[in-house]
């Protein structure tokens, strides 16, 4: 069964019906598919995004349909079904847990609403230690995470945690930088994405893809890895024994909806964006 926000659904085809220009708009209010969390909430013609303000992660990320491809929910124990979902997921087990949607093993943060215009929102979020920012940039077509201060001997991951088209089952797919080939969702990958570094995830009953670009190219690890329940990709993660994060600068990361299942409009469109 798809997750689908109805309410918000209904008020993001009343924001479409009530605006000609491409426009983005913050609100406040409460994530409450994910257990009741207060959210940033921020509405674009391609998505809107769920920001969980205590834990500095998203929550939520609904389609223009108002299905939502993440599908947090912070129940302790419900594990790859809820509480481990989310994006960039970042600071995990060391010197904290930070920029995650707020769960029972998350640390927190605390967050300043930097820029509010028609074409761009931008959101800082500070761990309670000092040592890690996360920035948030929410344009029209796309959302860009940038960890602009890492704590000194630490390393991080970007991850995406979620629910391709609604719900994770066989109709699900994903295709990368790797090779233009479209991969079943159980098929898993590891080593050096080619730049641009991207990977995109689709369902086959959905018209579109969400797709993450990593903006720097690098020689690290990047891996995905499907659960009964959700995706695991991640920028700069090595599964193995031990599963370990490499990145350790600022860094930028973009995450978004492309309205097509083709790689090559998929490919050209990140590409822009570096641009």
């Amino acid at each position: 069964m798809y997750i689908i926000r109805l309410t918000s659904f209904f008020l993001f085809l009343l924001f479409l019906g009530s605006c000609t220009d491409d426009i983005v708009v913050l609100t406040n209010g409460i994530d409450e598919s994910a257990g009741g969390g207060s959210a940033y909430i921020i509405t674009t013609n391609a998505a809107t995004y769920y920001l969980e303000k205590e834990g500095g992660g998203l929550s939520s990320m609904l389609d223009k349909d108002g299905v939502d491809w993440i599908a947090f929910h912070k129940e302790k124990g419900s594990a790859h079904k809820g509480e481990y979902r989310g994006f960039p997921n970042a600071i995990h087990k060391q010197d904290g847990s930070y920029f995650h949607a707020m769960n029972a093993g998350t640390t927190p943060s605390t967050s300043e609403v930097e820029i509010v215009t028609d074409e761009h929102v931008r959101i800082t979020f500070t761990s309670d230690n000092k040592q890690w920012e996360g920035q948030w940039d929410f344009f029209n077509d796309r959302c860009d995470f940038t960890m602009r201060k890492v704590s000194p001997g630490y390393n991080y991951w970007v991850l995406y945690e979620g629910v391709p088209g609604g719900e994770m089952d066989t109709s699900d797919f994903w295709f990368a930088s790797s090779d233009t080939k479209q991969h079943a969702i159980e098929e898993p990958f590891q080593g050096d994405l080619p730049a641009p570094e991207w990977m995109a995830f689709g369902d086959q009953k959905s018209p579109r893809v969400l797709y993450m670009l990593h903006h720097k190219n690098d020689e690290l690890s990047d891996n995905y890895v499907g659960r009964n329940d959700m995706t695991v990709f991640g920028f700069g993660r090595k599964n193995g024994k031990k599963t370990t994060k490499h990145l350790n600068s600022v860094q930028t990361f973009s995450i978004g909806f492309i309205e097509s299942k083709d790689y090559n409009e998929v490919e050209e469109t990140v590409k822009k964006i570096l641009q």
